[in-house]
């Protein structure tokens, strides 16, 4: 049973730098694919970004392409997303999730959800 724990959020001001953490006490983190994704109050969830079970591929959001890296470690069961240039309409709760099937930005791919961590940008 994979459950997944978010960690690194806080409040941060604009051009500022985080690393978001997702990890799980599942041995067999390294066959799932791993997605973030993001809700601004008001707003749908939103992709983020996803990687590959094994690393080799990944996936961005467009607009977030070039600030965003995301990267694992399956040997820590960690995936990271390097967050970079903040700007506060990155303001969030940023989730993770995973998924035993392809990497991707649809939220039906991925049947594991963590509770979420919180990310805020002041101007």
């Amino acid at each position: 049973q994979v459950q997944l724990v978010e960690s690194g959020g806080g409040l941060v001001q604009a051009g500022d730098s985080l690393r978001l953490s997702c990890t799980t006490s599942g041995r067999t983190f390294n066959i799932y694919a791993v997605g973030w994704f993001r809700q601004a109050p008001g707003k749908e969830r939103e992709f983020v970004a996803a990687i590959s079970w094994s690393g080799a591929n990944t996936y961005y959001a467009g607009s977030l392409k070039g600030r965003f890296t995301i990267s694992r470690d399956n040997a820590k069961n960690t995936v990271y997303l390097q967050m970079n240039s903040l700007k506060p309409e990155d303001t969030a709760v940023y989730y993770c999730a995973a998924s035993t099937g392809s990497a991707g930005s649809s939220p039906l791919l991925y049947e594991k959800w963590g509770q979420g961590t919180q990310v805020t940008v002041s101007s």
